[in-house]
C-alpha cells in the first residue's frame, strides 16, 4: 500500500477576508513532492480556507492512488483535533467540509498530526501564492520546476550530481560519456545520481502499476557511529560487538525525529549486534513501535581483520586481502564470511521479509555490507559494485519491492536528518 504525506494550509487576509489555500502531496518513503494544489477562494475565514486546503490535498492524494494511506500534517490545531474526532464541529460552514473530507478515503486510512507553522512552509507558501494571484485577478498556476545548474569544475562529483538532476528536469538521462566524477572523489554522489537518472526512464516494472499492488518498502538505516567508525576499522559480526558512541546515539535520535515526521514506518527489524539494536531501540521508542531482531541482517564476519584498519589488514595479510577484493567467493583471513555467502544470506532474508511485509513500510536497521548488498541486488549490479558505494553512519536508503519481482531503489545514503 502506497503512503502519502499531505501538508495543507489556508489563510484569510482579514478573517473573513480574501482567502486561499495550499496543499502538497509527497511520497512518504522518499519525500518527493508528487502534487501541489492552491486556489484563491474569495472572501472566507481562516478555518474555512484551512478545510478547503485539506480537501484539496486529500483529493490530490486520492487521484494518485485511491488505495493509499495518508498522513495529514497541518498547523491548524482546530482542523487536526476536529478531524481526529477529539473536538466537536459546531460552525455550520465547516460541518459539510469536514464530512466531505472524511468521505474521500475510507475510515482508518487517514491520520492527522499537528505540526508547528515553521514545518508547514510548503503549504503556507502555496496558500499565499494563491492569495497573491487572486489579489491581481489572476489564477494560481504551479511554478516551473527549477533546474539546478552544475557547480564546480568539470568532473567534480557534486557538479555531476547537479548535471544529473538538471537532466532529469529536462526529461533525459545523463549519457555515460558525460564527465560526472573525478578520480579520487567520493563515488556515491555522481554514480548514484547517474543511476537514478537512468532508472527514471527504465522499464515500466519500476512504477506502482495498479495490477502489481503496493510494494514492500524497506527503509534501510545504517547504525550510528561506534568508537571504531571514525577510525574506519573492520567491524563485523565476529569482532568485539561495540555499542554506539555518544555521537552515534545522537545520530540515532536525529534520524528518529526525521522518521517520526514522515510517519510512515510500520515496523522495525534490526540486526542482532549491539550497535544496531541500540540504534533501532532509540528510533522505535520515538515511533512507538517494538523492535524485532533478525539474525539474517547481521554484518559480515571479517575474520582476523576484525578491529583492523584497511591499511593494517593490507600490511599483515596482503595476499588474502588482494584475493578478497577480486573474488566474491574469497573469505577474509581466519575463516570469515565471503561476500558471496553474505549475499546468499541477505537474499534469503530479503525474500522472507518481502513476503512478510508485503504492502508495508519496514525499517531495517543493519550494517554497511547488508545494505550495500540489498542495493546491489535491487539494481542487478555486479559484486564489485560493493566497493563503489559510500554509506555513511546513520544514513538512510530505501528500496521498494513489487509483486512481479522488480525492485526500485528510491533513496541512497541520505544523511540530511543529521544536518542542522
Amino acid at each position: 500500500m502506497r503512503e502519502f504525506v499531505v501538508e495543507a494550509d489556508g489563510g484569510s487576509r482579514g478573517n473573513p477576508g480574501p482567502a486561499g489555500y495550499g496543499a502538497a502531496v509527497s511520497d512518504a518513503a522518499t519525500g518527493e513532492t508528487l502534487a501541489e494544489a492552491a486556489e484563491f477562494i474569495g472572501v472566507a475565514t481562516n478555518n474555512v480556507a484551512e478545510y478547503r486546503g485539506l480537501l484539496a490535498g486529500l483529493r490530490a492524494a486520492h487521484a494518485l492512488d485511491p488505495e493509499a494511506r495518508v498522513a495529514v500534517r497541518m498547523d491548524s490545531k482546530l482542523v487536526v483535533e476536529q478531524m481526529s474526532g477529539r473536538w466537536k464541529i459546531k460552525h455550520p460552514d465547516m460541518k459539510p467540509l469536514a464530512a466531505e473530507a472524511r468521505g474521500i478515503f475510507p475510515p482508518g486510512r487517514v491520520t492527522y498530526e499537528w505540526i508547528p507553522r515553521e514545518r508547514n512552509k510548503h503549504a503556507d507558501r502555496l496558500a499565499n501564492e494563491a492569495m497573491d494571484a487572486g489579489a491581481k485577478g489572476d489564477v494560481w498556476t504551479p511554478r516551473a520546476p527549477a533546474v539546478p545548474e552544475p557547480e564546480g569544475p568539470p568532473g567534480d562529483a557534486r557538479a555531476g550530481a547537479a548535471a544529473a538532476r538538471a537532466a532529469l528536469a529536462r526529461g533525459r538521462a545523463v549519457p555515460a560519456s558525460e564527465p560526472v566524477e573525478p578520480a579520487g572523489a567520493a563515488p556515491s554522489d555522481a554514480r548514484a545520481a547517474r543511476t537514478v537518472a537512468s532508472a527514471t526512464t527504465s522499464s515500466p516494472g519500476w512504477s506502482a502499476a495498479p495490477d502489481l499492488g503496493a510494494p514492500a518498502t524497506f527503509v534501510l538505516l545504517r547504525h550510528g557511529e561506534t568508537p571504531l567508525t571514525p577510525q574506519k576499522r573492520f567491524s563485523g559480526s565476529g569482532g568485539s560487538d561495540p555499542a554506539l558512541s555518544a555521537v552515534g546515539r545522537e545520530q540515532a535520535r536525529l534520524v528518529a525525529e526525521a522518521l517520526a515526521r514522515r510517519g510512515t514506518v510500520q515496523a522495525v527489524v534490526a540486526s542482532p549486534l549491539a550497535r544496531t539494536r541500540e540504534t533501532a531501540g532509540i528510533v522505535a521508542a520515538r515511533l512507538g513501535l517494538d523492535v524485532r531482531v533478525d539474525d539474517g541482517l547481521r554484518e559480515t564476519d571479517f575474520g582476523a581483520w576484525e578491529g583492523l584498519t584497511f591499511g593494517e589488514a593490507r600490511e599483515r595479510y596482503p595476499d588474502d586481502l588482494t584475493a578478497w577484493l577480486g573474488d566474491p567467493e574469497a573469505r577474509p583471513t581466519g575463516g570469515g564470511e565471503s561476500f558471496a555467502e553474505t549475499a546468499e544470506r541477505i537474499e534469503e532474508t530479503r525474500a522472507r521479509l518481502v513476503t512478510e511485509y508485503a504492502g508495508r513500510t519496514v525499517l531495517l536497521v543493519t550494517h554497511v555490507t547488508p545494505i550495500k548488498t540489498l542495493l546491489r541486488l535491487a539494481l542487478g549490479a555486479p559484486p564489485e559494485s560493493l566497493f563503489r558505494m559510500e554509506l555513511s553512519a546513520a544514513s538512510l536508503s530505501a528500496v521498494a519491492y513489487y509483486a512481479d519481482g522488480n525492485a526500485s531503489v528510491r533513496l541512497f545514503n541520505d544523511t540530511s536528518p543529521l544536518r542542522p
